[in-house]
């Protein structure tokens, strides 16, 4: 008599069921009550712990000279005085505009030049070396000569970005390329995907992550460089950025402005960090199934 038992069958495809189920998660739109106890509510208690002990320090006279430690009163005095001046999104914008536009010329220098760096061996192993070289060395000693060749001007702002930036992101994307597997990029000349169609169906997508974590890093060197040359190379034709405030509250021996300017390119590079590379950095991830939502 045949023998019916299915047993074998539906353990697998329990098994199977299984192996679904913890693939799947219930997803949704967070509340506002959990967005507020994730994300809001650590930063504020992180603030407010600081500003405690700022103020204790000048409370308790643990810092008597002001011309050191100015109090958060006079530093938030000095924030109210340029926001009524109208000077305050002047200095943010000043140095935004010229931050984000060099970056975007570094990306797209600093793109190709990664491809070709990372897919043909004599160019990586004639400039490759340069490009680390480059990574390392410090932004503001590119100030002095960029002033020398190109003057007191924007452009000069920009080389110094270009300088400090086209080296991160194009090794960034060299490091992504070369961590890509060996089988998409066989798979994908067996598809007909060579050359730069191949670059851009294969290799790009392949590399984001990467490649995401060199954009990030040239952000982080464009701005960096801004400073230093807004700070080296301040001029009244050049307008007033952030660094040029930081550079004037010195020369005014004004503490409060100092820290007006610190707290301001801190704001920003915070905020283009949440505002636009955390969420491409997460939806990558998520598209790789290493970020969950839960």
């Amino acid at each position: 008599m045949a023998s019916t038992d299915t047993t074998p069958v539906q353990d697998t495809g329990s098994v199977e069921a299984g192996l679904d189920a913890l693939d799947t998660q219930i997803t949704g739109r967070p509340t506002f009550r959990q967005t507020f106890r994730e994300k809001i509510f650590p930063p504020l208690v992180a603030t407010a712990v600081v500003l405690v002990i700022w103020q204790a320090l000048i409370s308790f006279d643990i810092v008597t000279d002001p011309t050191k430690l100015p109090s958060p009163g006079e530093v938030a005095a000095e924030f109210k005085d340029a926001w009524l001046e109208g000077k305050l999104l002047g200095y943010i914008w000043t140095s935004v505009e010229r931050g984000l536009f060099g970056f975007l010329l570094a990306l797209a220098i600093g793109t190709p030049l990664g491809l070709i760096v990372a897919r043909v061996k004599f160019v990586r192993a004639a400039i490759g070396p340069v490009l680390s070289g480059l990574q390392s060395l410090p932004s503001v000693a590119w100030v002095p000569p960029a002033v020398l060749w190109l003057g007191l001007n924007n452009s000069m702002m920009y080389a110094v970005i270009l300088l400090g930036a086209v080296p991160s992101i194009a090794n960034g994307l060299v490091s992504g390329i070369d961590q890509v597997p060996p089988l998409f990029l066989r798979a994908g000349r067996t598809m007909g995907a060579t050359g730069w169609k191949g670059a851009w169906h294969i290799v790009l997508p392949a590399s984001l992550p990467g490649y995401l974590a060199g954009l990030k890093q040239g952000w982080a060197f464009s701005w960096r460089s801004l400073m230093a040359a807004e700070i080296i190379a301040s001029s009244p034709d050049l307008g007033i950025g952030l660094g040029a405030l930081l550079e004037n509250g010195r020369n005014a021996s004004s503490m409060p402005m100092i820290f007006e300017a610190i707290f301001l390119i801190l704001f920003v590079g915070i905020a283009v960090d949440l505002l636009v590379f955390s969420p491409l950095e997460r939806r990558v991830l998520r598209s790789r199934g290493l970020l969950v939502k839960s």
